[in-house]
């Protein structure tokens, strides 16, 4: 038996990657009488457009995941595996994982996407990336260390490189990490950190783009631009990161900036299997689908999410769909459908988007947001911020302790979340020992 699991006469889908439209797509088939396989290497469900409040420390990474098991309890025939993906053999419809391998009827790829370092070793070796609960830990555990060692140390060049904090990308989750960190510099560094001068704490925001947010409105990039500004955040448009050597991100323009915090948002790339051909994958390594999602030019081989792109389809989006929640999730729903219609030998329905909207929170009462109807910015964006995302965190404790913890931290900005947990010694803790090694023998 593949996994432990019994096939029997069903149809059994295997669906890789729990994220938004992966769990979309094992919900609206658990009542169809198929067999579902959901596999993925983490045993949870993680709410990505909060990980940035775990990075600055704001919130426990248990409050925004939810256990795959646990969602799963009541359904009949989906089975969980954690598991990672190796491969797809579309020759004999077979997964192969770190555990073993397993057959299937359909396969459906969500695995999303992953951190594009446009092939900037350098780059990808000393930044940070931000795309899980574990990274968005380590981006913590770093900026928290780096201001432990900046008050003890003695040698001002020192102090600043572990105070500066540079986030690169102007989209919306650099946006508001910029706006997060400048508000723990503003709010939690005279708390916590009385005996360091607060002011000597640097945001930085790089974007190459002329603006932040290119997805939304001019006039929405412009506020947020106006919010940061206003926050002390420093922000760079038009400029783009070369290299980081020395502790020191390389801009384009011969420019330089002092860190050993560097956090990259700047893009993602769709994640690869191998037993896929460069031929399948489009622009941003994304598998290119047609209106149903199948994988062209291969069979009962599906992609949703930002693992796939589905040009000259959808009239409003003829280069592809945004790399957003709602397009996976609106794409999981539907794929459900057209799995049970092409069951019963009914016509399949082409995808098309219904934009339900963006929004990006700079900080407190600060929020850009867009809907069709209309666009609002600050205290009222901010709040449909709030009651949006707050909507779609699974699990009723997880809401009620977000929402508390919001609450409590609006009133007071004192969280007791600036905890440094390491497994072990990371490489960024090893990277600062060596350097006051080196320090106190000069």
């Amino acid at each position: 038996m593949d996994f432990n699991i019994e096939k029997g006469d069903q149809k059994r889908i295997v669906i890789v990657g729990g994220g938004f439209g992966g769990l979309e797509l094992a919900k609206n088939l658990r009542k169809t009488g198929m067999q579902i396989v959901l596999i993925d290497k983490h045993n949870y469900h993680q709410f990505q457009p909060l990980i940035y409040q775990v990075a600055s420390a704001g919130m426990e990474p248990s409050s925004i995941s939810f256990p795959y098991r646990r969602i799963f309890q009541k359904y009949k025939n989906l089975y969980f595996r954690l598991a990672e993906v190796k491969q797809i053999d579309v020759k004999n419809k077979t997964v192969i994982t770190s555990i073993g391998n397993v057959s299937y009827d359909y396969v459906v790829l969500a695995a999303g996407a992953t951190s594009n370092f446009f092939g900037n070793k350098e780059i990808e070796k000393g930044s940070m990336a931000m795309k899980s609960l574990s990274e968005a830990a380590r981006i913590r555990n770093t900026v928290l260390a780096n201001i432990e060692r900046a008050i003890t140390t003695e040698d001002p060049v020192f102090r600043q490189e572990l105070l500066n904090i540079v986030v690169v990308g102007g989209g919306a989750t650099g946006v508001e990490l910029a706006g997060v960190m400048s508000e723990m510099k503003k709010t939690i560094l005279p708390r916590d950190y009385p005996e360091l001068d607060a002011s000597l704490m640097n945001v930085y925001l790089i974007q190459g783009d002329n603006r932040l947010l290119p997805a939304m409105a001019p006039e929405s990039s412009q506020k947020a631009i106006d919010f940061l500004r206003s926050m002390g955040v420093n922000v760079i448009l038009s400029k783009f990161v070369n290299d980081y050597k020395n502790h020191k991100v390389m801009l384009n323009d011969g420019s330089s900036i002092a860190t050993r915090s560097l956090i990259w948002v700047s893009g993602i790339i769709g994640v690869a299997f191998e037993g896929l051909e460069k031929e399948h994958y489009g622009r941003g390594r994304r598998l290119i689908v047609d209106g149903y999602n199948r994988v062209i030019g291969l069979e009962d081989v599906y992609a949703i999410g930002d693992q796939c792109i589905m040009p000259n389809v959808d009239k409003a989006y003829s280069g592809g769909h945004p790399q957003l929640a709602q397009v996976a999730i609106q794409q999981g729903k539907l794929l459900a459908k057209n799995l049970i219609r092409e069951q019963k030998g009914k016509k399949l329905k082409t995808f098309q988007y219904k934009n339900l909207g963006s929004m990006a929170t700079i900080g407190r009462n600060k929020a850009v947001a867009e809907f069709s109807l209309f666009k609002t910015q600050g205290f009222i964006a901010w709040v449909l911020w709030l009651v949006v995302h707050l909507r779609s965190i699974l699990g009723i404790r997880n809401r009620i302790v977000v929402l508390l913890n919001w609450l409590w931290n609006y009133v007071n900005y004192n969280q007791s979340l600036r905890l440094i947990f390491r497994a072990g010694r990371d490489k960024t803790e090893e990277e600062i020992q060596q350097a006051v090694q080196q320090k106190d023998s000069n």
